[in-house]
């Protein structure tokens, strides 16, 4: 008989073939396990439907079966193994409605008696913390654990266990309130306008960060005069290149300046491995108004740019983005944001961190005296105040004192 991929739940209907735990001519237990099948909620453990010796695998490691597909074929014990046609195809006899497998949310399970593929590194650790590694399921090839796992699967543990016993909590340990629908309307005229699903999307991924990332924010100010003075100097012969110089520009080559010597502010934190990511690319959100709300497109490779190409591509992005033609990948894999405010007005205010980046530039309108007000928010769990206060010396510092060079479009219009 054939053993076939049994129904794996509610809303799936396939899966990934990521272990196989029987070759040809192994003789299996009922409900022993065959196979591991991964798809997008769990893993699975396909059992044996019977007793038998296996005489036919259909499938490997990789192979994406459905519902009802055989995955090995078995001779029951006390009898033969059907035989096969010329052409070496089996007619398929449908067994019994087997019952769903359980999924579990950590890992699969493994061979009673047989422990699963680990360095002696891991399974000490696992000893000496009673972790059962047949509970953990391994990310590299053939299933094997790794550190990262374990620390995986222990986070997992204690965010449920959290989630099980503890309230939610918003900041302040306040345990939030079920939302209330309160009808203004008692107290005066009102007009309802539905929220868009770009705004809910932006609001809740502000809300994450916010809640999330323990914010800091430097205040500091940039005296431009010299930088004014260039900008003005040069406008005109960029405005014949097609493009404006706008103080932006400046901002986002001084930015770089910056992550490069400070490059914490140019990482991520992985929150399921504990590790720092520094990133050796300097991909820089710059923050759009918009109709439909604030859009953040990534200018990418910043740092290999001249300041006239920066010109050029930030006020093309910009106006892709305001007329929503900015596709979905140039709004990810930024490295750090910067929101200028400074055409609307206003002077220091504090953004929030683009997460998983770890800090934000927030840029308010310059004064009559030339100074500029930058803010930079970032996540303390990463950056010390000192630190912060470093970088926006070094950006302000590098502002103050812009090379003309710099400035000046090359021969070959960069």
């Amino acid at each position: 008989m054939d053993i076939r991929v049994p129904a794996l739940g509610e809303g799936a209907d396939s899966g990934t073939v990521i272990n196989i735990y029987v070759k040809v001519g192994d003789e299996v237990k009922k409900d022993q396990s065959l196979v591991d099948l991964e798809n997008e909620k769990a893993v699975a453990a396909i059992p044996s439907t019977h007793a038998g010796k296996i005489t036919q695998i259909y499938v490997k490691n990789g192979d994406k079966v459905t519902v009802g597909q055989s995955l090995v074929a078995l001779a029951e014990t006390g009898a033969s193994a059907e035989p096969v046609g010329t052409h070496g195809v089996r007619p398929p006899t449908p067994p019994p409605a087997p019952e769903a497998p359980k999924m579990q949310a950590a890992a699969p399970q493994t061979i009673p008696g047989i422990p699963p593929p680990a360095s002696p590194s891991v399974r000490k650790l696992a000893q000496e913390i009673a972790l059962d590694l047949r509970q953990v399921k391994g990310s590299e090839h053939g299933g094997r654990i790794t550190i990262e796992d374990v620390r995986g699967y222990i986070k997992n543990l204690q965010n449920a266990a959290v989630g099980a016993h503890m309230p939610v909590r918003q900041a302040g340990g306040r345990a939030p309130k079920p939302a209330e629908s309160i009808d203004f309307s008692k107290w005066g005229p009102v007009k309802k306008e539905a929220i868009s699903s770009l705004r809910k999307t932006i609001g809740d991924r502000m809300t994450e960060s916010w809640t999330t990332i323990p914010h800091v924010t430097q205040f500091d100010e940039a005296d431009i005069t010299a930088l004014t003075a260039l900008r003005k100097k040069y406008a005109a012969a960029y405005e014949k290149k097609g493009t404006k110089l706008t103080v932006t520009s400046f901002i986002l080559k001084a930015v770089v300046e910056a992550l490069k010597k400070y490059p914490k502010f140019n990482a991520s934190l992985d929150e399921s491995t504990g590790e720092l990511v520094y990133k050796e690319y300097y991909h820089i959100g710059v923050a759009v108004d918009t109709p439909q709300g604030l859009i953040v497109p990534v200018l990418r490779d910043v740092n290999k740019k001249s300041l006239f190409e920066i010109s050029k591509s930030l006020e093309e992005l910009a106006e892709k983005t305001r007329q929503r033609k900015v596709g979905i990948e140039e709004l990810k894999g930024g490295t750090f944001t910067v929101s200028n405010l400074g055409g609307i007005g206003g002077g220091h205010f504090t953004p929030i961190v683009n997460k998983p980046e770890v800090a934000i530039l927030g840029v308010g309108r310059g004064k009559l005296a030339s100074t500029l007000p930058v803010a930079l928010s970032y996540d303390h769990r990463v950056i010390d105040g000192a630190d912060g206060a470093r970088f926006i010396r070094t950006l302000c510092e590098t502002l103050e004192n812009f090379k003309e060079k710099e400035v000046k479009i090359m021969e070959n219009g960069k």
